[in-house]
């Protein structure tokens, strides 16, 4: 049987996913009930970060992914995009000593052209402050877009291409994961979205081919280990078939 970092079992006998990917959402309409601002729910949110983090290293899972930010969060009005980005920076600066001591080697992942001068560098001094962190690995995706990701990998193929250094007939799922955002990562095995909305929101759209999905109905605040543990859970009671027929 799997087991926590305390030793208490999980849930169910089977496999803990290697890799956790989790589309946050709902942190808008938890402010909304509650007559507060967005930003404030987006504050809220970053408990359930801190939750969703230690869940995570309890159960033993070795990568976990947090889609932070979209490249479709930048048509947001610009009050709650500079919230958005004054709480990155004050978690990237809060945060990074816990994270250290803990083992999170921290990564950020997407395209930051546009992020602040302030908030892109106290991500970058997170991701050097927790370089080498054997416990768990940690990606924050942010001014991130599936369909713009897979058009670098396009574009970078094509180059290659015109250059001569690579043939039509050699492109392979190799030369795509190559030029990824999450290259030399494994795929994620389970996704979770929070709020009971069943989209992909642009998310990891090559990397989420054979992924197990698990939707909680849970608004992203009130995430807790409870919600996590339930989807691991759901995560084990699957048979992951990759395109093959049944088993037994």
């Amino acid at each position: 049987m799997s087991t926590q970092r305390n030793g208490s079992p999980l849930p169910l006998d089977g496999p803990v996913p290697n890799h956790v990917a989790i589309i946050m959402d709902g942190n808008g309409r938890w402010a909304c009930d509650r007559d507060l601002p967005r930003h404030a729910g987006h504050r809220e949110g970053m408990k359930a970060v801190r939750e969703a983090i230690e869940s995570a290293l309890e159960a033993g899972v070795g990568i976990l992914t947090l889609f932070a930010f979209s490249t479709e969060n930048w048509n947001r009005p610009e009050e709650e995009i500079l919230a958005l980005m004054s709480l990155l920076k004050l978690y990237a600066e809060s945060e990074r000593e816990e994270l250290m001591d803990q083992g999170i080697e921290v990564r950020i992942l997407g395209d930051l052209s546009r992020v602040d001068a302030g908030t892109r560098m106290a991500v970058e001094e997170i991701e050097a402050a927790t370089r080498g962190g054997q416990a768990m690995r940690l990606n924050l995706m942010i001014s991130y877009s599936g369909r713009a990701e897979i058009l670098k990998v396009v574009r970078g193929v094509a180059q290659q291409v015109s250059e001569g250094t690579l043939r039509p007939e050699e492109i392979d799922d190799a030369t795509v994961e190559a030029h990824l955002h999450t290259r030399g990562l494994p795929d994620p095995d389970l996704l979770i979205r929070t709020s009971g909305e069943f989209r992909l929101s642009n998310f990891m759209l090559w990397q989420l081919a054979y992924t197990e999905i698990h939707i909680s109905g849970v608004l992203w605040p009130d995430f807790s280990r409870r919600e996590f543990m339930a989807a691991v859970e759901d995560y084990q009671r699957r048979e992951r078939r990759f395109g093959r027929v049944p088993t037994g």
